[in-house]
């Protein structure tokens, strides 16, 4: 306000004399002064049922403006309010790349000359054969030295029947050009500083354009200082806008609006705008003003070794890791221990870090995934339920396979070999990923939105946290005398270890048939059939003591039961689920536009981010979401609810846990109504979280 005081002084200073020019030349009668406003359509006739454009055009006089949807400094949008036949519809105004329009200090966003603002009209079926009339009572503030208010009645007619293009059909080519394209390929975040944000942009892979002079007009109302420079740098692959704060506005969870390519650059051949929706990651807003980066990471780095720690508790995890437990007991020196320890940890470390490497080499080439998201992949998923049914046999003594792939990770660790023992951790990693433990979400979305080097950091940090207390078990084997002495017991717990693995192997099986159906779990489930007949046969008739003919015969036969399950498998990956199969009831699926119209309206919504192969996420459902109480809180306080499935690969949903800063599920949202930010319950609930967070919370319909 102090700046802004000297500048309103002088305005009104000057208003007079501005004033009086302007007023000698108006028409008392125009209600649209210095401007013309018209309503023209793309199609002189359109098909029942069919949609097309209009356009919004408004005609101003040299030296005079109209605005954006965000005025900037000073101004406000243009708007029309429709009046159309029951059974046509209209969507909302698209508003083409403003320009800024600086007046004594000012900035705005608007536009000169002529614009057109474009919107899309459905028709009905039923007004086959008819003329309709589409007509609306347009408002905007037409603005020079000084500002009018601006209205104008618009219509324009169009028949039904045939579809037909209008003799104006051929300028709305030059309409569409200046509008904001969809940033799908595109990556973009917004990094919380101490002087406001820095707006990170990645090209779409292909894209070799200049972003020098580019521009981010924000869709918000004092978020950034609207006349201050955006100067812009290079981070990697990355290139950084610095936005400075408006200092009145608290930090969004997404920052939104246009970014405007310098001239002469276009996205596909004709646009230069990109609509921005780019997510403030939440760990990062908490942080940002008094630490700034480097708090950041800190947080983030502890964050990550206490969810890597949490994460050995996990159920997904255990499996494997009791494994390692067992090779503890073999007795192993002291020399023999560490140095298995060691490798598992390098195992554990080694895999986060290639994963990480992955992920974020997917997201920079424009793909929408996240944490886990090798698990929305079919195939991923019946590979890794052989795996398990497989080292689940050799557990058992169905067969040995000595230091072959199912029995490394268990076999070195009763063995001086190292493949084994590596291999453990790397298999633990792989099955850690459908788990989100507590402190991983925000550290994870927090690192995701972060140059290469600080991501790979806190992936690695987190890997450290989960391989920590076996590589302590190995260093300090005295914490081990607590077990029995090495004896026949040992193999008893071997074997009885192997049913946690075939339960895994349910688990996967089961959220492979959430993704392709029941045939697809079938065809999954007869392959393992012919894997542990594989098992079997090599088993009975071990190598060392069949004869030739025994060993070819039965070599054979496993060789075809394995080739009948990779096909059973490949084919089981292409059947395809029904959609929607974890809304019921009261949960509805997720639909962003109807959560985000929902929020605008106030109303409170809840959204349940899951997905099949996240144990977590089951658990919660079955101990807390879905039970009887929660529910019936749920219904007394009108929250709508929605089931966001991530399941499979969906852009909508991880476009939405990354303008929350999360990667992965289980997340738990909570809008509160009335206009408040999200509230993100923690990632293992009870009723008593929930209930505690829906304390207050009511819908404004429900209340009435």
């Amino acid at each position: 306000m102090a700046r802004l005081f000297p500048l309103l002084v002088l305005l009104l200073a000057a208003f007079p004399a501005a004033a009086q020019s302007a007023f000698d030349d108006l028409d008392p009668n125009d209600p649209s002064p210095y401007s013309e406003a018209a309503l023209v359509s793309e199609a002189a006739s359109v098909a029942p049922g069919d949609s097309f454009t209009v356009a919004l055009v408004l005609t101003q006089d040299p030296g005079w403006h109209s605005y954006w949807l965000n005025g900037g400094d000073a101004g406000q949008p243009t708007t029309i309010e429709w009046d159309l036949p029951e059974g046509v519809t209209a969507g909302d105004l698209r508003f083409p790349v403003p320009e800024t329009i600086e007046i004594g200090g000012l900035v705005s966003y608007g536009y000169e000359d002529e614009v057109a603002l474009l919107a899309t009209v459905t028709v009905d079926e039923e007004f086959a054969g008819r003329e309709i009339a589409l007509a609306g009572s347009a408002d905007w503030l037409i603005c020079a030295d000084i500002c009018l208010p601006a209205s104008a009645e618009v219509q324009t007619t169009v028949a039904v029947g045939a579809g037909k293009l209008a003799e104006e059909a051929g300028r709305f080519q030059a309409w569409r050009e200046p509008l904001p394209m969809d940033a799908r390929g595109w990556t973009t975040e917004a990094i919380p500083t101490a002087e406001g944000f820095d707006l990170r942009v990645i090209p779409a892979p292909g894209w070799a354009g200049s972003m020098e002079g580019a521009y981010f007009f924000p869709l918000d109302s004092g978020v950034i200082d609207y006349a201050a420079p955006q100067p812009l740098s290079r981070d990697g692959e990355a290139y950084v806008l610095a936005l400075d704060g408006s200092g009145i506005a608290d930090t969004p969870s997404t920052l939104s609006g246009t970014l405007a390519l310098p001239e002469g650059e276009t996205l596909d051949g004709a646009h230069r705008g990109l609509e921005v929706r780019a997510p403030v990651p939440q760990i990062a807003a908490a942080s940002g003003a008094s630490g700034g980066e480097v708090g950041s990471l800190w947080v983030a780095l502890l964050l990550a070794l206490g969810g890597g720690l949490l994460l050995n508790l996990m159920p997904c995890v255990f499996p494997i890791l009791s494994i390692k437990i067992l090779g503890f007991a073999q007795g192993h020196d002291d020399a023999t221990m560490r140095r298995h320890g060691l490798l598992f940890g390098a195992g554990v470390l080694v895999s986060f870090l290639v994963l990480a490497g992955a992920l974020l080499a997917l997201r920079g080439a424009g793909e929408a995934v996240g944490w886990g998201f090798q698990l929305q992949s079919p195939p991923v998923i019946a590979a890794l339920a052989v795996l398990m049914t497989g080292l689940a046999l050799w557990m058992l003594g169905v067969v040995e396979f000595g230091g072959r792939l199912m029995g490394a990770a268990a076999q070195a660790d009763r063995r001086e070999g190292a493949g084994g023992a590596f291999l453990s951790g790397v298999l633990a990693t792989l099955v850690a990923t459908p788990c989100t433990a507590p402190f991983m979400g925000a550290a994870l979305g927090w690192a995701l939105v972060q140059p290469a080097a600080a991501a790979l950091a806190v992936f690695a940090t987190l890997g450290v946290g989960m391989a920590l207390p076996y590589v302590l078990l190995s260093f300090f084997p005295a914490w081990l005398q607590r077990l029995p002495t090495p004896g026949p017991w040992m193999e008893t717990l071997k074997q009885a270890l192997a049913f946690p693995l075939f339960l895994t192997a349910v688990w996967l099986v089961w959220t492979f048939g959430a993704q392709t159906g029941i045939n697809g779990a079938g065809a999954l489930l007869a392959a393992l059939v012919l894997v542990g007949l594989a098992a079997w046969v090599v088993g009975r008739w071990p190598g060392a003591t069949a004869s030739g003919a025994a060993r070819l015969a039965t070599r054979g036969l496993a060789v075809l039961a394995l080739g009948g399950a990779i096909a059973l498998t490949i084919y089981g990956s292409q059947q395809t689920a029904s959609a929607g199969t974890t809304a019921s009831g009261a949960w509805a699926p997720f639909d962003p536009a109807e959560v985000q119209s929902l929020v605008a309206a106030g109303e409170p919504v809840f959204v349940d981010f899951t997905a099949t192969w996240c144990l977590t996420c089951q658990a919660n459902k079955a101990s807390t979401l879905r039970t009887d109480a929660v529910e019936r809180a749920f219904q007394d306080r009108g929250v709508h609810l929605f089931v966001a499935d991530w399941t499979r690969r969906d852009d909508d949903i991880t476009a939405a846990l990354d303008a929350l800063g999360r990667s992965g599920v289980p997340v738990y949202a909570l809008y509160p109504g009335g206009g408040a930010d999200p509230v993100l319950l923690p990632e293992v609930l009870t009723p008593g979280v929930v209930l505690d967070a829906l304390d207050g919370v009511s819908s404004p319909l429900a209340s009435r």
